[in-house]
């Protein structure tokens, strides 16, 4: 039998990559930006440099002020590199009893100048955008807005308060396309008490929001979202080789520096990618959000009193944080321990098996893994499938078609020319809950052929992936969650030394597990396997394989019991008798 089994190497990322780099210098935040997101960087120049009539730029981002100000941070670099002497915009109201004037701006100090610059804003109201006219006893002032700040330069909003003011955006579309301000009464009731003139205006718009808020924008504005330019904050980096790690390792000491935190440490990068690639889900990628990494750092102080933080400032940092969160996984791994939910962990069963869930709660930071008993049992029917959880309402399309999948292959492998004289039901359990997603599909497909060929599976061994109708095994998410899910529950129990998880092959580059994980494994006292096809995982489960030229196998069981059950006239002699039949046929 093919060994699939994963060493305790693969169950993390190799750290040993940044063992022979020497850690680059602290650089300007223009340049690690420039870095990270070349892309979006490029974006930002062309607007600069652009002469479209309307200057507009969307940027998939977060909509957070950390994003806003790293925006406007790095266009203020870009715009100081570009220009080489400030220029006055705008100009100065002249306010009398009967009458308002405008002059062009002579001197920075008119009240309505400005020499451009970035400006940015997250929730705004129309009077801190557009300014407002006061009156007091008659006496009638002018305030200037956002809008009048960023005159000649660079405005950065959030895509989302615009969608819920579309009468600010309109406003405000009407202002770039038109390259005037106008004056308007904040009150439909009350005119203005004088008439204003309008200014000319210019200045480049940048709209930052998540993915969604871009297509309401779409939706509402086709023809300028298709003249835009668009680019996005690219949320981690994929590392191809040594210069992608040191561009990310200059962005996490200058997220670091930009929130006065101490320096990491050398032997703190290895502890930080580990975390790291367990929030992408990938060993080859590493997040570039702010806020994320500068959580991990500002926590990882807390524990630190010295001049650099360590790997153990964040280790603690880590734990703290996982024991905190960690009350509700707690109690749902109690209610497994105490057999409340059932979940065996030890001998042989046909047509059960523990496939894996993630558990995501509303209002609850952290998702958990948690196994889930699969049973399958097999009468003489018609052929039909019941699919348990979508029948009494709890599985959701994805479940569905993942169990349709899964039926497709059994029949193809089986080339049956009649219908299967079997029916049979798949369930979740002790599930109370909708149930949605593939990625049990794996799982129950072996528990159906285990019922079909009454061959018990080991339930020291969990599964998950989804499958194709090639019975092709397919990557699943969730799958650190999923296999330390698991292993709590084998450890409490007391680990035998044959327990583990089969995962899909696809799944070993997201691998970032626990260190109590990686020592269970390297100590042989939990394992890992990795099967690229049904083929490969029915094996491991049953002891038997699924097809094979001479010998026994679970395709020919199954076959055989088919044509046992549709033997003309089985069914006319009690099965002592069944060796009369002999005698009818001849």
């Amino acid at each position: 039998m093919t060994n699939y089994r994963l060493e305790w190497r693969a169950l993390q990322p190799d750290t040993e990559r940044f063992q022979h780099l020497s850690l680059p210098a602290p650089a300007a935040d223009a340049d690690c930006l420039a870095a990270v997101q070349a892309r979006l960087c490029n974006g930002l120049s062309l607007l600069l440099q652009t002469r479209a009539r309307v200057p507009l730029m969307l940027v998939k981002s977060p909509e957070s002020a950390a994003y806003l100000a790293l925006l406007q941070n790095i266009i203020s670099t870009m715009a100081d590199n570009e220009d080489d002497a400030a220029m006055l915009y705008g100009g100065h109201y002249q306010v009398t009893d009967r009458q308002v004037s405008w002059h062009a701006a002579q001197s920075a100090d008119d009240n309505f100048a400005s020499v451009g610059g970035v400006h940015q804003a997250g929730w705004i109201e129309p009077e801190q955008l557009f300014g407002c006219v006061r009156t007091h006893h008659s006496n009638l002032s002018l305030s200037p807005g956002l809008v009048h700040q960023a005159n000649g330069g660079v405005l950065i909003l959030s895509l989302r308060t615009l969608l819920a003011q579309p009468l600010m955006w309109l406003r405000l579309k009407q202002i770039l396309v038109n390259q005037r301000f106008d004056w308007h009464s904040q009150d439909e009731n009350r005119p203005l008490p004088l008439d204003i003139p309008s200014m000319p205006m210019q200045f480049r718009l940048v709209l930052i929001g998540e993915r969604d808020a871009l297509a309401d924008f779409q939706d509402m504005e086709p023809e300028l979202a298709s003249v835009s330019l668009y680019s996005e904050f690219e949320d981690h980096i994929q590392l191809a080789d040594d210069e992608d790690i040191n561009h990310w390792i200059m962005w996490v000491q200058s997220v670091a520096e930009s929130l006065d935190c101490p320096a990491p440490a050398t032997d703190l990068w290895p502890v930080l990618v580990r975390e790291a690639a367990r929030y992408t889900g990938d060993q080859d990628a590493l997040p570039l959000e702010p806020e994320w990494i500068g959580r991990q750092l500002q926590e990882a102080a807390l524990y630190n009193d010295g001049a650099e933080l360590s790997a153990q400032n964040l280790q603690d940092a880590l734990s703290t944080r996982e024991w905190r969160e960690g009350f509700l996984s707690d109690r749902m791994r109690d209610e497994i321990l105490q057999e409340q939910i059932l979940i065996e962990t030890e001998g042989e069963m046909i047509g059960q098996i523990n496939a894996l869930s993630v558990m995501e709660f509303p209002g609850h930071p952290r998702a958990f893994g948690e196994p889930s008993r699969i049973s399958c049992v097999v009468h003489a029917g018609d052929g039909e499938f019941t699919d348990v959880e979508r029948k009494a309402e709890l599985g959701g399309n994805i479940h569905a078609k993942g169990m349709m999948i899964m039926q497709s292959w059994l029949m193809t492998e089986l080339e049956l020319e009649q219908q299967l004289p079997f029916s049979a039901s798949l369930v979740f359990e002790q599930s109370y809950s909708e149930v949605d997603g593939d990625s049990a599909s794996l799982a129950e497909l072996c528990a159906l052929i285990s019922a079909l060929a009454l061959q018990p599976i080991n339930q020291q061994i969990a599964v998950t992936g989804s499958v194709d109708q090639f019975g092709r095994v397919q990557p699943v998410g969730g799958v650190n969650e999923k296999i330390e899910g698991f292993f709590h529950i084998c450890n409490q129990r007391t680990l035998s030394g044959n327990q583990g998880v089969i995962i899909p092959a696809a799944n070993v580059r997201h691998l970032s597990l626990q260190q109590e994980v990686v020592d269970a494994v390297r100590e042989g006292k939990f394992h890992l396997w990795a099967v690229s096809s049904v083929d490969e995982a029915l094996p491991l489960l049953t002891g038997k394989e699924w097809h094979k030229e001479q010998g026994a196998c679970l395709l020919q069981t199954i076959q055989e019991r088919i044509a046992q059950i549709t033997l003309p006239d089985a069914r006319h002699h009690p099965w002592p008798l069944r060796w009369l039949n002999w005698f009818n046929r001849s």
